[in-house]
């Protein structure tokens, strides 16, 4: 993953050799402004998904290892059990709505039959050479309605060609075109730059022909790489967004609009799936889990957790029940049923569209209601949360906010920041009351509010 690349990243900015070409079809090339900045169709359908998984299984999964060198043989690639649709349905029970699919980590193991090189699943014993697990997987994930992704390292530990970079920018284009072209629409493109010193790679190539056979796919990719990436890496893996969150970045002086996904495996420190004790020990609990979510998602963000099969091709069995626990806690905790909000006294219709568990609605801030959204519970409700969601499609303009309650006499203030975003969850102290209320302190531009949603203390 991205560990080995942080220390790295002034080398790798100029070792790529970025030209100036950003998505055709992204409207924030031309914006001036940070409020001016807005996304496009595709990056909004994707900050709409809000949980995805990653999966990583290869060569590794059966050495022990989590960085592989190239050199294990295609034959140690041999599981008896391999079922893409187990691995689907226990992400789709913890609540993610994608799967990006490791098809080749930088030891350049293929985990399709790839006519660029013979270093793949067609040169190992797994169904005798005729396996194709990207094919698999999409199959998979279409079957139980996800959104299917791909992650094709650009490292390559294994390819000779690798050493030249021209020749090397052919066989990673023809991998590309492979999987961009034969395996149906894709939601997302992983470029992990791990391992890439000194190395000059023709990303301007890669995404064009990305573009041709998946306009739609969302570019993962750090912001070394401003110009091509459509999304962004957090900077860590412990699954934290650190601050304030905006979805515009500004990169010697150039503006665009990047979300950031957040990726932390399922086990801390385990991407690949390992036999050693300390693998079974790292799997995070239900409340680890949460604050992930809570840290990411409820920070504007996007989680992709990493889950790993084991050697069979499956899931550990506590994994697939770890990851359908942590979906029945979020659905308990944040789900339309624990939103008490919901159940408001009755209001106008402007407030109407913020309080009703509708994302497609949403409240404007104008002068008449002067940025403060009101809520009345109809009753005394002890609240220690609150889920607030900023519609995107004009840019992000919330600069500020507080969530305040009455308490008979004044209104107190229980939270307060400058960003919300895509959504922003605020947890504070129990209090007990019955009117709460949104108020934007701060606004670019005319804010609009999707949701603003409250819940009980457990």
């Amino acid at each position: 993953m991205y560990r080995s690349l942080i220390k790295r990243l002034p080398a790798l900015g100029v070792a790529l050799g970025m030209a100036t070409m950003a998505a055709p079809w992204t409207a924030a090339c031309a914006a001036d402004s940070f409020s001016a900045t807005t996304p496009s169709p595709q990056q909004v359908a994707w900050q709409n998904r809000g949980f995805g998984v990653l999966v990583h299984f290869g060569t590794n999964t059966f050495l022990d290892r989590e960085w592989g060198d190239g050199k294990a043989p295609a034959a140690v690639f041999n599981p008896d059990r391999v079922d893409p649709g187990q691995w689907a349905r226990a992400a789709k029970s913890a609540g993610a709505n994608y799967l990006v699919l490791v098809a080749k980590h930088h030891d350049g193991f293929a985990l399709w039959p790839t006519q660029q090189s013979d270093y793949s699943v067609k040169s190992s014993p797994w169904l005798n050479g005729q396996g194709d697990l990207v094919r698999m997987t999409a199959e998979a994930v279409k079957r139980e309605g996800m959104g299917m992704g791909v992650y094709l390292s650009p490292w390559d530990r294994h390819e000779p060609r690798y050493a030249d970079s021209k020749a090397y920018d052919v066989f990673y284009t023809g991998q590309l075109v492979e999987l961009a072209s034969g395996y149906g629409p894709l939601v997302e493109w992983w470029l992990d730059g791990a391992g890439s010193d000194g190395h000059v790679y023709d990303f301007a190539h890669y995404v064009a022909k990305l573009r041709t056979y998946q306009p739609n796919a969302m570019v993962f990719a750090d912001t070394a790489l401003f110009e091509y990436g459509d999304i962004r890496w957090v900077g860590n893996e412990v699954g934290v967004i650190e601050g304030e969150n905006w979805n515009v970045i500004d990169r010697h002086g150039q503006l665009r609009w990047r979300p950031v996904e957040v990726d932390t495996p399922l086990h801390k420190d385990f991407w690949f799936w390992n036999s050693k004790p300390e693998f079974t020990a790292s799997l995070k609990t239900v409340d680890e889990l949460m604050r992930n979510y809570e840290d990411s998602v409820g920070r504007g963000g996007q989680l992709v957790l990493g889950i790993a099969p084991d050697r069979h091709g499956l899931l550990p069995d506590a994994d697939v029940k770890r990851l359908a626990e942590f979906g029945q806690a979020l659905e308990r905790r944040y789900g339309n049923a624990a939103n008490v909000a919901a159940t408001h006294v009755k209001t106008d219709a402007r407030a109407q569209a913020a309080l009703d568990n509708d994302d497609d609605t949403f409240w404007t801030v104008t002068e008449a209601n002067r940025g403060v959204l009101e809520v009345d519970l109809g009753k005394t409700v002890t609240i220690d949360r609150a889920l607030t969601m900023e519609r995107l499609e004009d840019g992000q303009h919330v600069r500020g906010y507080r969530i305040e309650a009455w308490d008979g006499g004044r209104w107190i203030t229980l939270a307060q920041a400058q960003a919300v975003g895509h959504m922003k969850i605020d947890r504070f102290a129990p209090v007990s009351a019955r009117r709460v209320r949104l108020r934007i302190t701060n606004s670019v531009g005319v804010a609009a509010i999707r949701e603003f949603k409250l819940f009980a203390a457990p």
